[in-house]
């Protein structure tokens, strides 16, 4: 018969001092469920004739092991940082932008306590909430109003919303996309009360197609940047200048949908042909204008409208705005970032526009030391090559920079086996295939995480 009193009471485990510590890290309720679990599989191995559970001590440490190991699993958070070595820099299922230092020390500042989040020091009462960020986004893009929602969805929602709903809006056939998670324009157009109105076809409009549009019902022109969809060939897409001119002469808002929120209007950035600038936008006449806050700009999730003072309030006062409003911690992480746009060191201190402006000389010199410390490392090859990095995120489709890139690889080991066990190290490495190659693209691992990548590889078996 199995011998089932060599397992100790849950009283008398936790009269350990390993179990006390336990308690101590998860709290007494979880560890005594974690105990008798442990304890129940371990009377399951006992009946089974397991040999190796026949004194007190193997039996406690087998059991003291499968709580951890329970413990650990349960408490485990979901959420947690990988080092991106995939090469693409907004990376929507890796959290899109890093934030700035700048941005990370501002939130920890204001959540160690109380903020002014909708309070006035000047006047000891109750402030406006929206009003936080709105000085530094009129003075980068020279709107004349701004205000902050939870995502660039929710800023397209609300806008339509708030000036269109029970009337048309006008948009090109060639804009109606869906981008990433199902985002169909068509659909956020729905909710909003607003009526879609189509003009031209799916490769050409032009202006007087939105002209012969125009009625009494019509409400807004729309424009939507079409993220990563391209249509290439036989096309034709009216200026934006040819829009706000007309809406002017109709006396019907101009919106614009920017999506990516490309901040710099600088003829110089690896982006300026590719993406439209927010300034590029409103200095055109847009009326109305809403994008990311942590795509291109690099900041928070955040949806940013920007526009004529009078179409800004109207959004503020939508019943809509209380629902997708933003807390202290994305308005204190937006403004630190939009400082560092203001102070001109953003292509410096902002990691997505460091990354898009580091040059392939600056990422061989990382990719070269860390193939030297591959190749010195038992069970490792590596080498240089050279390859492209990709902007991500719905930007910039097309655009590709030139980078160094290392592929490596493990005797023994499939490129698929060896991505899988990059992921399983602490931290995740988030590596690509291709060409059956293992590559690991240092333009998006951070220039301190150099260190822990080659230390975290080299010492991995």
């Amino acid at each position: 018969m199995p011998d089932f009193s060599v397992i100790p009471s849950i009283d008398r485990l936790r009269q350990r001092a390993t179990i006390r510590a336990l308690e101590h890290r998860f709290g007494g309720d979880a560890t005594v469920d974690a105990l008798r679990h442990a304890a129940t599989v371990v009377r399951d191995a006992i009946g089974r004739g397991d040999s190796s559970l026949e004194t007190d001590n193997t039996v406690i440490s087998r059991i003291e092991a499968i709580a951890l190991a329970r413990l650990g699993e349960e408490f485990r958070p979901s959420l947690e940082p990988v080092i991106n070595a995939s090469g693409v820099i907004i990376h929507t299922n890796l959290g899109r932008a890093p934030l700035a230092e700048s941005a990370i020390e501002r939130m920890a500042s204001v959540a160690r306590g109380y903020s002014t989040l909708e309070y006035d020091l000047g006047r000891g009462i109750r402030g406006r909430r929206d009003a936080h960020a709105e000085a530094l986004l009129c003075r980068l893009t020279t709107a004349a109003a701004a205000v902050v929602v939870n995502n660039n969805a929710a800023a397209t929602m609300l806008i339509l919303a708030a000036i269109a709903a029970g009337r048309e809006v006008i948009v090109s056939r060639g804009e109606l996309v869906e981008i990433g998670g199902g985002f169909r324009v068509p659909d956020v157009m729905a909710q909003s009360g607003a009526v879609l109105r189509e003009v031209g076809t799916t490769n050409k409009t032009r202006a007087a197609d939105y002209a012969a549009a125009i009625g009494e019902r019509t409400a807004l022109i729309l424009r939507v940047h079409p993220s990563n969809f391209r249509i290439e060939g036989f096309t034709e897409r009216p200026e934006l200048a040819e829009l706000t001119a007309l809406g002017r002469r109709f006396n019907i808002p101009v919106a614009e949908d920017l999506g990516s929120g490309h901040l710099v209007a600088d003829a110089r950035h690896p982006l300026a042909s590719a993406e439209p600038s927010v300034t590029g936008s409103v200095a055109a006449g847009v009326d109305i204008c809403c994008f990311s806050g942590d795509k291109l700009l690099g900041g928070p999730q955040a949806g940013i409208i920007v526009g004529r003072e009078d179409l800004v309030e109207r959004i503020r006062r939508h019943p809509l705005m209380r629902a997708l409003r933003v807390d202290k911690m994305t308005y204190a992480a937006l403004e630190a970032t939009l400082v560092e746009y203001a102070a001109g060191r953003a292509a410096a201190t902002v990691p997505v526009q460091r990354m898009l402006t580091m040059t392939a000389d600056e990422i061989r010199g990382r990719a070269e030391a860390l193939v030297t410390r591959l190749q010195a490392a038992e069970g490792w090859r590596a080498k240089l090559v050279s390859g492209v990095s990709a902007v991500g995120g719905g930007s910039a489709p097309g655009v590709e920079l030139s980078t160094w890139l290392v592929a490596i690889e493990k005797p023994g080991l499939s490129p698929d086996a060896l991505e899988e066990r990059l992921r399983g190290l602490t931290p995740p490495v988030i590596a690509r295939i291709e060409h059956d190659q293992v590559l690991l693209d240092l333009r998006t691992v951070l220039p301190e995480q150099d260190e822990i990548l080659a230390t975290l590889l080299s010492t991995s078996t």
